[in-house]
């Protein structure tokens, strides 16, 4: 029996750039397109690409792939990556170029330099090593890359915040695109206070969602570059943010997400972690609850409800909330020279309950049962 639970892995834009640029320098040197063309992956292993498309003039080539990202809902699935390969003045070595849809570093603090077109460290080896496969050592190339499209594409992408300009990265690791990769998103996160920290910003924020960047963006009036999309994965925000840290750090969400990071939870996904009504009831007997409204806390079908019953009852669960998802991520943070609040909000936006801005120096040391929040 097929377990079509199986996801379906795919290939990088890096990796397709690589085939394209090493089948355009075949034909540049041969005359002849490598269809297929194989190319080695960083783990040693190869891939073999089939050509979507090929063009030649008197001194260039070009070739193209259309990216097929598998199973995962990566924005470029169905991208054509076309390479163009022309030769460069000897000693040059391999220069690289941002064509139609790829975008140009504007900011510091990513991978690449300001000036320079959004090609990842990973695909530009990968492409200097295809081109050595075929032309010697050294070789000397420009190596302009085009995606066709791209500047809408990138509409849908975090590069405008990153300040990356015009289109699409190539981006890529491995080579390989694994379906629904955690991976490539705390990845942006990373990116992300980078190029914050490079701009000289103090104050960085992370929400969980729309509705709560826009929130805090709105409460304490930060550009754009600070707002940090790190969905549920607050952990590796907070864990990169330890080893580069940002003087002030919000951390913003809705109900449900920041009551998880007051029970202790860093990752924030609904399908890996439920909200602990009983812990939740508990916070409200320490605010003063009766055993009646825990009962009913308890019993309530959404977090948004046993919020409604505490709030009725005269109970503030939300600073309660707020000061445990404190707890939780100061202990990461710790022993970082950096001020946490944490901001919840409700579904509309509006502001429930903040913790204040603290010192993460002031968070109880982590118990040996807690330790496995800084792994």
């Amino acid at each position: 029996m097929t377990d079509h639970t199986i996801l379906r892995r795919g290939w990088t834009t890096g990796a397709c750039a690589t085939a394209a640029a090493k089948s355009a320098c075949a034909a540049l040197l041969t005359g002849d397109f490598a269809d297929p063309v194989t190319i080695t992956l960083p783990n040693g292993s190869t891939a073999d690409f089939v050509l979507a498309e090929t063009a030649r003039t008197d001194d260039t080539a070009s070739a193209a792939i259309i990216k097929d990202a598998g199973d995962d809902p990566d924005v470029t699935h169905g991208a054509l990556i076309r390479v163009t390969l022309r030769r460069a003045t000897p000693g040059a070595g391999v220069v690289f170029r941002a064509g139609a849809g790829v975008g140009t570093v504007t900011r510091p603090g990513l991978p690449i330099p300001p000036g320079e077109p959004a090609i990842n460290p990973v695909p530009r080896a990968m492409i200097r090593a295809a081109l050595a496969e075929i032309a010697g050592p050294d070789p000397d190339f420009i190596v302009e890359i085009a995606i066709p499209g791209g500047a809408a594409l990138a509409e849908r992408t975090l590069n405008g915040r990153l300040g990356i300009v015009g289109g699409l990265s190539v981006l890529g690791t491995t080579g390989v695109v694994i379906p629904f990769s955690c991976a490539a998103w705390i990845d942006s996160i990373h990116r992300g206070i980078d190029v914050a920290r490079a701009v000289g910003l103090t104050h960085v924020a992370g929400s969980t969602g729309r509705t709560s960047e826009r929130a805090v963006q709105a409460l304490h009036g930060l550009d754009d570059v600070a707002l940090i999309e790190m969905g549920d994965f607050v952990g590796g925000m907070l864990k990169y943010l330890r080893r580069h840290p940002v003087a002030r750090v919000t951390i913003a969400g809705g109900l449900a997400k920041m009551t998880k990071l007051a029970q202790g939870r860093l990752d924030l996904h609904s399908r890996r972690h439920a909200v602990d009504r009983a812990a939740l009831a508990d916070l409200a007997r320490g605010c003063g609850g009766t055993t009646e409204v825990a009962a009913r806390i308890m019993a309530a079908n959404t977090t948004a409800e046993a919020f409604d019953i505490a709030a009725a009852a005269g109970i503030g669960l939300g600073a309660a909330v707020a000061r445990a998802a404190w707890a939780t991520a100061a202990a990461v943070l710790a022993p970082a020279a950096i001020t946490l609040e944490i901001a919840v909000f409700d579904r509309a936006g509006a502001l429930v309950a903040s913790s204040g801005f603290r010192p993460v120096h002031d968070a109880a040391p982590l118990s040996d049962a807690g330790r496995n929040l800084r792994s």
